[in-house]
């Protein structure tokens, strides 16, 4: 153990980067994970959690700064204050290597691939139309005991107070939700922010389980792959104005889907996904959407009504394959898991489902490279990745991969 105590400061230099914002380095040994450093700096650090194994550490000091280091646009992006942002310090073009970067280190230690390997599926993030801030449409802020509206520190509950999200939407800036328009929040534990592709605006406070409007409609709209959809403003949707569209292009074109097929969309949400492979599958084809959530189910039934060849399914995915409420054949799978990833017996019930490819849509990298080893041992290959900076300057990426049978 290096004898590193919790405060300390201790000067590295900084490595590779590694997954969840931070830059590897060693001390006598010991692992190091350090944020808002870049690989081959110089920098005084100082110890913010001891572990058995490893500690972490935020750089306070640039004694030697890398190329691609510029100056965070947020005054609150800093060592001890805001944890929403892992990479404001880092240059928007750098921002899309370190995250391929962090990409091909999962593929290689969680998913079983080889260095040759990922050179081969040449995996680049790319980045999406609108540039690195005032991109997030949906933000959520905490409150504090005092009743003041901020965002979380890193890895800890304190909330910090902020007068303005330099990454959220401008018409969420505008909003009177944070310290400098409003002071207090007294009866709320969060105040959730909405402003949808379809121009609408919303602000709800939630406290012990139960929300309240405080303005802007019930139901928003949202507009992506040729269709407008009408939702809860608390419904999941992609917090960047352009992913949905972006995601469906690349499930598409991956995906290729063709007159007569079946496909599955599973996680399937309010139907994203399901609209734009019934577009292709045609009245002669059939899509079956299968989704847990109640009012992802809900959403999904609304707007997919026009499309006959849909089938919604209220159930979770394990559920309705291992009790088969839907069975195969089926042609082609569209897994868009949570953050926990699909998972080994999601896995093996698509692959027994005899699909002739799968596309998966991956939130969390290590959890994709978990469940590609499951695929790999049941005989499928990885034919291709693509990387989406669908969360510029912090640490998330998402990913795009088309499996088929090896």
């Amino acid at each position: 153990m290096s004898g590193l105590e919790e405060a300390e400061r201790v000067e590295l230099t900084v490595a590779a980067v590694a997954p969840g914002g931070h830059c590897v380095a060693r001390v006598d040994g010991q692992v190091v994970f350090v944020r808002h450093a870049l690989p081959g700096e110089r920098v005084l650090a100082e110890v913010t959690e001891v572990h058995r194994g490893f500690v972490r550490a935020d750089a306070v000091t640039v004694l030697e700064a890398a190329p691609d280091r510029v100056d965070p646009p947020c005054p609150y992006a800093r060592p001890g204050r805001c944890g929403g942002c892992d990479l404001q310090h880092v240059a928007p073009d750098a921002q899309l290597r370190w995250k391929a970067a962090a990409v091909r280190e999962q593929l290689i230690r969680l998913g079983g691939l080889d260095e040759a390997r990922c050179d081969e599926l040449d995996l680049r993030v790319m980045a999406l139309p609108g540039g690195p801030l005032g991109w997030r449409s949906r933000v959520r802020y905490a409150v504090d005991a005092a009743g003041r509206a901020g965002l979380l520190k890193h890895r800890s509950h304190e909330v910090v107070p902020v007068d303005r999200c330099l990454i959220a939407h401008p018409a969420i800036q505008e909003l009177p939700v944070l310290t400098a328009a409003r002071v207090s929040w007294p009866d709320a534990e969060s105040v959730e922010t909405v402003a949808s592709t379809g121009g609408d605006v919303a602000v709800t406070a939630v406290a012990a389980g139960t929300s309240r409007r405080v303005s802007g409609p019930e139901r928003i709209r949202e507009r992506a792959a040729g269709r407008e959809w009408v939702l809860p403003a608390s419904s999941f949707w992609q917090v960047h104005p352009a992913a949905a569209d972006t995601l469906v292009d690349a499930v598409l074109e991956l995906t290729d889907p063709r007159p007569g097929e079946r496909a599955w969309d599973l996680y399937g949400g309010a139907g994203l996904f399901a609209a734009a492979l019934a577009s292709r599958v045609g009245q002669a084809g059939r899509v079956t959407l299968v989704e847990a959530a109640g009012d992802g189910v809900a959403a999904a039934r609304e707007n997919l009504r026009d499309l006959p060849a849909v089938e919604v399914v209220a159930a979770r995915v394990e559920t309705a394959l291992a009790r088969r409420r839907i069975t195969g054949p089926v042609d082609v799978v569209v897994l868009d898991p949570p953050r926990t990833g699909a998972g080994a017996r999601v896995v093996r019930d698509v692959v027994a489902a005899g699909p002739r490819a799968v596309t998966y849509v991956a939130c969390d990298p290590a959890a994709f490279a978990r469940d590609l080893r499951v695929f790999a041992e049941l005989g499928w290959r990885l034919a291709a990745l693509r990387g989406y900076d669908l969360f510029p300057m912090t640490r998330h990426v998402e990913l795009v991969g088309l499996l088929v049978p090896a």
